[in-house]
């Protein structure tokens, strides 16, 4: 598996208004879009750095993970995301490998990307993303 590098930080957050004000007026950081991603009841607010991004991610559900993360952790960074080459050979070396997954196979991300978890006792508590951007 080629990891090309960091591709963002998840930051779950109750608020993307709210958060946001920190990351932008206090960094200074532009969030350049926000999108719904319904199938995994959040909203993703993108904030560019160079060729990485931070997200903010705000659940839409109370049941949704990301709320369910909050409601246990509280909010702060919640996963890191490695972009790779190819995905599905990625996802193919990981299951050769033994690791466990939460995706066995890709699903649609925010920003189009294609994303797959790899479970975070894989990880040591990490939740890791790797996804592939077209």
């Amino acid at each position: 598996m080629k990891i090309k590098h960091i591709d963002h930080i998840g930051v779950a957050v109750k608020s993307i208004e709210q958060a946001g004000k920190f990351w932008t007026d206090v960094l200074g950081l532009k969030i350049a879009d926000i999108e719904n991603v319904a199938d995994q009841k959040v909203n993703v607010a993108f904030l560019p750095i160079t060729d990485s991004e931070v997200e903010l991610v705000e659940s839409t559900h109370p049941d949704g993970t990301v709320a369910k993360y909050i409601e246990s952790r509280g909010e702060g960074v919640q996963h890191i995301a490695f972009r790779v080459e190819n995905i599905e050979e990625a996802l193919a070396e990981l299951k050769a490998k033994g690791v466990r997954l939460i995706d066995e196979k890709p699903r649609k991300g925010a920003g189009g990307a294609k994303i797959a978890f790899i479970h975070p006792k894989e990880t040591y508590g990490v939740l890791v993303e790797i996804c592939e951007r077209g």
